[in-house]
């Protein structure tokens, strides 16, 4: 039976065919883009290049990072590319989802913390008014106001800010989880000097590309954030996200037990 068609028997109508991994990720891309035309050429692009070509996005899926109807914290959101991926698989979750994939991280609730006022506003543009309902606040980290929730993400941005402050953010993230909550964290290994460093390059580029000032940064090798994670009441498991690229990204799963 051809993907997508819906058969019929006996007067009943059955579901569609389900995708492969491959299609249905496609499927998935495209629908999560597509919103972002609404906000400009560069949220469009920015928005395909990320969602294409950044393994974090799919590998949640995967995994089964992202359990359903949790409620989730996005620190560090940029443009909102978490909410757009979400509203998209409230969608395909109905009979487009991979049968072996997890089960889909359908009926979510977002909220996404940004520093950058710019990414704010594009991220209203484009997805703000979606069924789903995401909000977005312009707030800095280190001391905005962190709702309850199920599941916070943060990706690539506690380096920003220095060791001590990084702690203070981990802190008040463990005490707005809910319990049995998780942490979704990626960081670059310090102790991968050359991967560490070509992450680091990029992420200035990219920085730079959005129109934003590139801030130092203060890395720490994987041990010392597995260390940190750990002290704050965390279990701590380290999923690689370099394969096929010069970093040396992790992006550890942590668990409140």
């Amino acid at each position: 039976m051809s993907s997508g068609r819906i058969s019929q028997h006996a007067g009943t109508r059955l579901a569609p065919d389900t995708p492969g991994a491959d299609e249905a990720w496609r499927e998935l891309h495209r629908a999560a883009c597509a919103p972002y035309r609404a906000a400009g050429r560069f949220a469009w692009h920015f928005a395909r290049g990320k969602l294409g070509r950044d393994p974090v996005f799919r590998g949640m899926l995967e995994r089964g990072d992202l359990p359903a109807r949790a409620r989730v914290l996005d620190i560090g959101c940029g443009q909102g590319l978490l909410a757009s991926l979400l509203a998209a698989i409230d969608v395909q979750a109905r009979g487009r989802w991979p049968v072996g994939w997890p089960a889909a991280p359908a009926g979510t609730s977002y909220t996404g913390i940004e520093l950058m006022q710019r990414d704010v506003v594009r991220a209203q543009a484009a997805v703000g008014h979606l069924p789903s309902g995401p909000r977005f606040v312009c707030a800095d980290m280190c001391s905005a106001e962190l709702p309850a929730c199920d599941v916070v993400v943060i990706l690539d941005v506690l380096h920003y800010v220095d060791h001590e402050a990084q702690e203070g953010v981990l802190t008040r993230v463990r005490d707005a989880l809910l319990p049995h909550g998780r942490l979704l964290l990626r960081v670059g290994d310090a102790a991968s000097r050359r991967g560490f460093a070509a992450s680091q390059w990029v992420d200035r580029i990219v920085t730079m590309v959005r129109g934003h000032r590139v801030p130092p940064t203060f890395g720490r090798p994987l041990h010392e954030w597995t260390a940190l994670l750990q002290k704050l009441g965390f279990v701590v498991n380290g999923v690689p996200m370099s394969r096929g690229t010069p970093f040396a990204n992790v992006l550890l799963v942590a668990d409140l037990p």
